[in-house]
This record gives C-alpha cells, sequence and structure tokens, in this order.
C-alpha cells in the first residue's frame, strides 16, 4: 500500500467517523429535548365542598419543600374539608442528583394505591436527611415500600418502567409551561400565591378564598379587613430562603 493511498483511506475513515460522532450527538439531543405525551398527575386530597384547591409543584430533594413540608401538612389537615390540595412533581435535576429518583418512589407507589403515603415517607425529616444525600437512595426507597406494604417486586419493576418516567415528565412539562423558577411554588384555584412558610400565612390567603367564592358570602366576608384588597395572593412577608431554581 502506497503513502499517499493510505493517507487518503485515513481521511475517509475520519471523515466517515465524524458523520457517525455528528449523527449520535444530534440523536442524543433530540431525545432529551423530547417531551412527554403522558397526562400530568392528578394526587388530590382533601374535599371540594368549597371549590378552592390549593397546587403545591415540589421536588421532594428541595430542602425548601422539606422545611415547608410540615406547615403545607398541617394546613391541609386543617381544611380538609374544605379544600383539595394537589401535589405535582418538578424535580430540579440539574442541582438535585436524587429529585428525579424520588418523585419515580412516590409515582411508583401510587400504582399501589400508596402515593400520599410515599410522599410523606420521602418528607419525613428522619428519612429526607438520608436519602437525598445517598449515592444509591433506591436502598431507600425499597425500605419505605416495604414499610409501607407495598409488594416489592412490582414497586422495583414499577420504579424503573418509562411508564413512571413519563409520568414525572408530563408534570415537569406542565410546569416548565407554566414558567416555575423555583420549588416549592403554590398555585390557589390556577392563581400562583407567593407564601411565608407559616401555618398562619396559609390560613389566611385559603379562608379569604374560601369566603370568595362563598355563593353566600357578603361582600364584608368576602374581603376581611385583615386581607389585602386581592385575596388571591398573599399579603405575608416571602420566605426569606432563595428558592432553588431550574435548569
Amino acid at each position: 500500500m502506497s503513502k499517499q493511498f493510505a493517507a487518503i483511506l485515513a481521511v475517509i475513515i475520519l471523515a466517515f467517523g465524524g458523520i457517525i460522532l455528528i449523527s449520535s450527538h444530534k440523536s442524543s439531543s433530540s431525545s432529551n429535548s423530547k417531551t412527554s405525551t403522558t397526562t400530568a398527575t392528578n394526587h388530590v386530597m382533601g374535599s371540594t365542598s368549597t371549590g378552592v384547591r390549593l397546587v403545591e409543584y415540589g421536588d421532594f430533594e428541595c430542602p425548601y419543600c422539606e422545611q415547608y413540608y410540615p406547615t403545607v401538612k398541617a394546613v391541609t389537615t386543617e381544611f380538609k374539608d374544605q379544600i383539595e390540595f394537589q401535589f405535582r412533581n418538578f424535580p430540579l435535576v440539574n442541582v438535585h442528583q436524587n429529585a428525579f429518583a424520588g418523585a419515580r418512589a412516590a409515582e411508583a407507589a401510587a400504582l399501589q394505591g400508596k402515593y400520599w403515603e410515599m410522599h410523606d415517607a420521602l418528607y419525613e425529616p428522619s428519612n429526607w436527611q438520608v436519602w437525598s444525600t445517598s449515592n444509591n437512595p433506591t436502598v431507600q426507597f425499597k425500605q419505605y415500600a416495604a414499610m409501607l406494604g407495598l409488594n416489592a417486586a412490582k414497586f422495583a419493576s414499577d420504579f424503573a418502567s418509562t411508564k413512571v418516567n413519563d409520568t414525572v415528565r408530563a408534570d415537569m412539562d406542565e410546569g416548565n409551561r407554566l414558567n416555575i423558577q423555583g420549588t416549592p411554588t403554590f398555585f390557589l384555584d390556577g392563581k400562583q400565591v407567593t407564601v411565608a412558610n407559616d401555618q398562619a400565612a396559609f390560613e389566611k390567603v385559603i379562608k379569604a378564598e374560601i369566603a370568595k367564592k362563598a355563593p353566600t358570602a357578603t361582600s364584608s366576608a368576602t374581603t376581611p379587613a385583615s386581607t389585602g384588597p386581592d385575596s388571591s395572593t398573599s399579603s405575608a412577608a416571602t420566605d426569606t430562603a432563595t428558592p432553588t431554581t431550574t435548569q
């Protein structure tokens, strides 16, 4: 083989390899940017008696979500006969390495009717401190599943499934559509509200919204003197902690 022929052959091989590399990169980018066609989740608890719904977009690994958890739990328990509470997944995958896995654990538990039980287990302080910093949180997730009486094999299969993956991504797509910038983010009857991590602050905006929607409410009941002119948003001080931002 002449040196000239060998040089030409080397150029052809390099060019072909470059085409494959570019094609592979485009395929990977396309896959990463693909959004889910699965419907967003509808995990709801509480009553529809007043027609008021509080929605949280949260990240199970987010420290601010974990700090808000006891307050939100207390408020939703207090108003369980009056309002609905809904939680949707918004894992901040660029900054929280276990957040997506945490959402998958909750959705896998949901397929056995134990969504809220897993939701609470993930946010329970002693559990959260362990799995959120673990290099292999699936070990803890399996322990929580066993504690909740879930079928271990089904939980493991669902946790790793495309169905659960797409379910989490559907929530993320909806959060991105709403231009959510951090977690936790709250919506009260479809309007984004900023509420301090304080039970009284949540009570204030929820009671105002209930009064506003009550069919027989008087003008004075609709806008209590203690609230601001717009009861759909909180007039309380916002959380001083800076929310973790999305990618």
